[in-house]
């Protein structure tokens, strides 16, 4: 007779990762979004899309900037940010005060511009169709075609998934670390990766917890790995990680790869926009592919990604779903979105196409309108950075203002 098979219960694995400040692709999008907030700070209607590429010794800042009244000294800027990160000596092979920088900036193309100062559906309209309140965030059109996803869910207290959460909590640690002292041997590079496990339990509830924790810091030349690894794992994993997360058989793998004293653009080219998984939820949902540092909030592969997360963040905390995606799409030159989804996974309270409705009732996705709620022509982006873009209080689509007009309307659907 066949035996019957042991039960096994559904156990599924979330990897997510974070990098420091110092990482070369981070280090490029502070200069970028230092760049801009600087044209910002001078006169808030720039028009800034600016890239950032790093290597040994060198920056080059290249991209469109239009701007009338703005006089941006870019080099002092570029030293300034490299600086605050800590880039400070020569022998890092990359420095705030002797490296290279180029600049190669001109005027965004007029054929864009002429989309995004007056939308398609502004140019149709009659002289008094324009003063009709309705119409009052019409005039500016979306700076590019594309899709933008935000999302939240109630497995964090800041409505972000867990990995991605943890991951930045690290690398966050290790920077203070180093910029306090601690632990003197630290370097600006560094990298973190969390996996985080769920299993289903026999009662019909969930267990979570940390299965790998992955560490990888620059560091002086004298400092051995087993100091380094004994440091990481009592004052940052340990320090950071929650402990009814971390198990007896939960993996730490601190330098895996042995050494690592050449770091940042001296040790790998740095470039803008190269971290958008990072800069966003860690890979638990889509991503539309637009990265968001070095732009000015017309283009809506920043300004919707922010809103859409500002949209799905209050879903969640008015209790319609334990977990909600937004996704809205534009056209170039228009300023309606052309489809906006909400995906709640399940776990609604409502239909996902009445959450779609409450949201098309409740927020305005037209850029204009979305720079205006959020007020976003100011200089705040230099620190969206590193560490993520999403589940920090001090940025405006992290805040709740929705919350109580979404439970009524949802109330009264009911």
């Amino acid at each position: 007779m066949q035996k019957s098979q042991p039960h096994t219960r559904a156990r599924t694995y979330y990897t997510s990762e974070s990098v420091s400040e110092g990482h070369p692709d981070k280090l490029a999008d502070f200069i970028s979004d230092s760049i801009l907030d600087e044209f910002l700070r001078q006169e808030p209607g720039s028009r800034v899309a600016v890239e950032t590429l790093l290597t040994t010794g060198m920056a080059v800042v290249a991209g469109e900037v239009t701007a009338h009244r703005a006089h941006v000294d870019v080099q002092r800027v570029v030293r300034e940010a490299v600086k605050e990160v800590g880039y400070t000596r020569a022998h890092y092979g990359f420095d705030a005060e002797y490296s290279a920088v180029l600049v190669a900036l001109h005027e965004q193309s007029p054929d864009i511009a002429g989309g995004v100062n007056f939308s398609e559906e502004w140019r149709g309209m009659s002289e008094a169709e324009r003063l009709d309140p309705v119409n009052k965030y019409s005039m500016i059109g979306a700076g590019d075609q594309g899709l933008m996803f935000g999302y939240a869910t109630d497995e964090t207290p800041e409505l972000m998934p867990l990995p991605i959460s943890l991951a930045h909590q690290l690398t966050r640690r290790l920077a203070e670390l180093r910029k306090t002292e601690q632990l003197t041997y630290l370097r600006p590079d560094a990298k973190a990766q969390v996996t985080v496990v769920r299993e289903a339990t026999a009662e019909g509830g969930q267990d979570t917890w940390v299965d790998t924790v992955v560490i990888s810091t620059q560091h002086d030349e004298e400092v051995t790995q087993a100091q380094i690894r004994t440091d990481l794992e009592a004052q940052v994993i340990r320090a950071v990680i929650p402990a009814e997360y971390l198990r007896p058989d939960t993996k730490f793998f601190i330098n895996p790869s042995g050494k690592f004293v050449i770091g940042g653009p001296h040790g790998d080219t740095g470039l803008t926009g190269r971290k958008i998984i990072v800069d966003t939820y860690g890979g638990a949902v889509p991503h539309g592919g637009g990265a968001f540092s070095g732009k000015d909030p017309t283009k809506v592969d920043r300004s919707a990604a922010y809103y859409a997360r500002y949209i799905a963040k209050n879903l969640v905390a008015a209790g319609l779903a334990h977990k909600a995606l937004v996704e809205i799409a534009y056209a170039i030159g228009r300023a309606h979105p052309v489809s906006l989804r909400v995906e709640s996974y399940g776990t609604g309270n409502i239909s996902d196409e009445a959450l779609a409705e409450l949201v098309r009732t409740h927020f305005d996705a037209r850029p204009q309108a979305i720079i205006a709620e959020l007020d976003l022509l100011r200089p705040i982006y230099a620190q969206t950075a590193a560490y993520g873009h999403f589940g920090r209080p001090e940025f405006p689509w992290e805040q709740l203002g929705k919350v109580d007009a979404l439970k009524a309307a949802a109330g009264a659907l009911a």
